[in-house]
């Protein structure tokens, strides 16, 4: 690559699937070269087959520590640098929060928050010595907005946006961008056979059985395109003027909107009482 190469090296988590496959086909599409990630490198074969000069499949459990050097090693041995990390593999959960079982609490958010801070962690270093780069968080409209029965997979989107607002401001000084991409429903199998499904205890059949339920109705049936969404956040990244938060969707539109506008009605309403609790002056 020279100088001249406007290109740029992916390495996307969670590439076999979903909303991995479709910004790495992408970003293949575009003329850049792709590491693609997944717990199977062989799952990966059709896409490397399409491109086999610019992909590499590399194997990659985002939960284990000497996966994750390997991976990033392995792009930095092929194409020299990371230009755009992904941080996109993850899973769905549904169960109101009484019905979580911790361990598997504990196993979404080693995969959806650890994982991608691990990763950011581990190419931070290579981004800072170039002063160049971009940080692509998959988050979801559940990183600002929470359902019933979606009280764990929202946690580990809430948790992975607060870092990313810390991170932008961290890392904006020394050339280097965040992206928090906020999708709604799209047409990828989240909400099917991969769904974590907690067991049900009937007094939530109302409020997380309904979620359930709903989740069930829509699988195949989301209107969201994910082909769009990934040249969505090509163009973004291409622009000089990116948001840190991309709602993708107009369901994601609408929901972010309407929970923003509730917060602003409470801060309001409760405004007096919120600013009247300071310290008494002293003698008064």
């Amino acid at each position: 690559m020279t100088s001249a190469d406007t290109s740029r090296v992916w390495l996307i988590t969670g590439s076999s699937s979903g909303f991995g496959l479709h910004i790495a086909r992408a970003a293949l599409e575009r003329g850049d070269p792709v590491v693609a990630t997944a717990r199977r490198s062989e799952s990966l074969d059709d896409l490397v087959a399409s491109a086999p000069d610019r992909a590499l499949a590399v194997a990659l459990d985002v939960t284990r520590a000497d996966q994750i050097d390997s991976a990033v090693a392995a792009a930095l041995e092929r194409f020299g640098r990371i230009d755009v990390l992904v941080n996109n593999a993850g899973y769905g959960s549904i169960g109101a929060v009484e019905e979580l079982e911790m361990d598997d609490l504990r196993a979404l958010m080693e995969t959806m928050f650890f994982g991608a801070v691990a990763l950011t962690k581990a190419v931070l270093p290579h981004m800072r010595e170039r002063g160049s780069g971009a940080i692509v968080q998959m988050s979801s409209q559940g990183g600002q907005v929470t359902f019933p029965g979606y009280g764990a997979y929202c946690a580990a989107k809430y948790a992975l946006e607060g870092m990313s607002e810390a991170l932008a401001d961290e890392v904006g000084p020394l050339g280097i961008r965040v992206l928090i991409v906020e999708p709604g429903a799209f047409r990828t199998g989240l909400l099917g056979a991969s769904m974590h499904r907690s067991p049900e205890i009937p007094a939530y059949a109302g409020t997380a059985g309904a979620t359930r339920a709903g989740a069930t109705a829509m699988d195949g049936t989301q209107p969201g395109d994910p082909g769009k969404l990934a040249a969505a956040i090509l163009a973004a990244l291409d622009a000089p003027d990116a948001p840190l938060h991309l709602a993708l969707g107009a369901d994601a539109v609408e929901a972010i909107r309407a929970a923003q506008d509730r917060r602003r009605a409470d801060l309001e309403a409760w405004e007096e009482v919120s600013r009247d609790t300071a310290l008494d002056e002293v003698g008064a």
